[in-house]
């Protein structure tokens, strides 16, 4: 990190560790824990959400985070609709199942107006655990394969192709042996794994060793022979071309190639099979998928999956500033093994600890891009604001939807800053705040009548760690300038943008 970053996000860190939030702010508007809620499990609250979650208390709002709404909506039907975020048309044509840049906007306008918000969440979380680039995709396949194989919609596909992201969304909430399951077959992470080379002469290493290392249960609970004996688990499982070059539905597709699986016995250093037996054994070539079946299974049931997945929800949910708590991690790891893997209840646990539930957990990660991004555009607002501008800023501050930068995915944590990754964020907050000027007037009027209310109006609607006296004053100084306040419409259309910027930029705000 920077050192000028070094010097204010952990003096930020130390302000939200000394005072509540809650003290910063006049009257509250709807419960804090659903603020805090609403957070993590989504990306923060719009005017709209306190309306929906108004009344209810936690334990029913954490319902209807984790079941959805009773009558699903499918954000992706407003897309171009009048009162929702703009996206950027290009010969009057969005394209997200065959343009990349048209995809990232189609899953930032998820993000933002998703009544399903969890399920966006966890999608992101799960894009960062199964990394997997577009470039590299696109540079074998070209850009209009690469992106449909990362995020075609079935339904808008003519040879139905589901990309990977619609099917992680599909399975985000789902079981976790299916996912594995799914991600093993998918034919992007086939290209971006090389399993597609992957055959009985030449086993590929590379997901046999991934699925090990990263995605179950991680360094030191598997050795080398595991991981050439997972390689030969995995041959045969490979890709086909169904459909000529100029067919519009042709496509690529998992398919097991039984004439390239190697059908020897596999030995693992763990066990495989509920007995305990560490060794899958030699099967005819017309049966070998179901090798790769039962390593999925077996890594799927390991107890250090279920622990390394439970630190990486602590990450995700509770903090990344404070090391995971043994009592968390054997909680949650229980659950998700006495569930059968089911990510929906293990995560229903993960929201409902006394670690997420207490005080010392609020602002206590530090907001990953697209997170900071979609969390202001709810919170300032969207009206008249094109998504399309947001796709540039996000490459500038470390996060480009589609394109982690290897599979271990992004450094995160304060490895998101550096002195020109804020100022990115800084940049993108004024830029919004300018474009949101007239409706941020319109909600504020009724609050302007000193520069101490519009200030505690705008703390209010951009939660954050506390702001210290010193800094209010500051702020409440910027709206004075160097005359009087009277709280006219002039006066408002001229500081309270530069107000929203400076609360959304600060180093308070990038902690969720």
């Amino acid at each position: 990190m920077d050192p000028e970053v070094a010097a204010v996000l952990p003096a930020a860190q130390d302000q939200r560790r000394r005072d509540p939030p809650e003290r910063q702010r006049g009257v509250p508007r709807g419960s804090r824990e659903i603020e805090h809620l609403l957070r993590r499990a989504g990306f923060g609250m719009s005017p709209d959400d306190h309306t929906r979650f108004g009344e209810m208390g936690f334990d029913e709002a954490v319902d209807e985070v984790v079941d959805g709404p009773v009558i699903p909506a499918d954000a992706d039907q407003f897309i171009g609709s009048p009162g929702y975020l703009g996206v950027r048309l290009v010969n009057n044509a969005f394209l997200p199942n065959t343009i990349i840049a048209d995809a990232r906007q189609r899953w930032l306008f998820r993000m933002v107006h998703s009544r399903h918000p969890l399920e966006e969440k966890m999608t992101l979380f799960w894009h960062n655990h199964f990394a997997t680039a577009y470039s590299k995709v696109s540079g074998i396949y070209g850009s209009v394969e690469a992106t449909r194989m990362m995020a075609a919609k079935p339904s808008e596909d003519p040879g139905g192709v589901r990309g990977q992201i619609e099917t992680i969304r599909a399975l985000a909430l789902g079981n976790f042996r299916d996912l594995l399951v799914a991600m093993a077959q998918d034919p992007a992470m086939l290209v971006w794994l090389d399993g597609r080379l992957n055959t009985r002469t030449r086993p590929q290493e590379n997901f046999g060793r991934e699925i090990l290392e990263l995605f179950t249960m991680g360094v030191g609970f598997y050795t080398e022979s595991d991981v050439y004996a997972a390689a030969r688990v995995f041959t045969g499982w490979n890709l086909q071309r169904i459909g000529g070059a100029s067919d519009p539905a042709g496509r690529q597709v998992f398919v097991y190639n039984a004439s390239q699986h190697e059908t020897s016995a596999k030995t693992f250093s763990f066990p495989i099979y509920a007995d305990g037996t560490t060794t899958i054994p030699a099967r005819s070539s017309a049966d070998g998928l179901q090798d790769g079946l039962d390593l999925i299974e077996a890594v799927a049931r390991h107890p250090e999956t279920s622990r390394r997945l439970a630190r990486r929800l602590w990450g995700f949910f509770v903090s990344d500033i404070d090391a995971p708590d043994d009592t968390f991690v054997e909680e949650v790891a229980r659950e998700y093994l006495s569930s059968g893997y089911d990510i929906r209840s293990t995560v229903r646990r993960v929201l409902t600890t006394a670690a997420f539930t207490g005080a010392a957990a609020r602002f206590a990660r530090y907001s990953w891009p697209v997170e900071f991004v979609v969390r202001a555009i709810k919170e300032v607002g969207w009206s008249g604001f094109s998504i399309y501008d947001a796709l540039a800023p996000l490459s500038s501050m470390g996060q480009v939807l589609f394109e982690p930068p290897d599979v271990a995915g992004w450094e995160l944590g304060r490895g998101w800053f550096t002195s020109g990754t804020m100022l990115a964020r800084a940049n993108f907050a004024a830029t919004l705040a300018r474009n949101q000027r007239n409706n941020l007037v319109a909600a504020a009027r009724s609050s302007a009548s000193s520069p101490a209310s519009l200030l505690f109006w705008v703390l209010d609607r951009l939660p954050s760690v506390r702001f210290e006296g010193p800094e209010q004053t500051a702020l409440q100084a910027y709206l004075l300038g160097s005359g009087s306040w009277n709280g006219t419409d002039a006066q408002l259309q001229a500081k309270l943008p530069g107000l929203v910027h400076l609360v959304a930029g600060s180093a308070q705000f990038q902690f969720v």
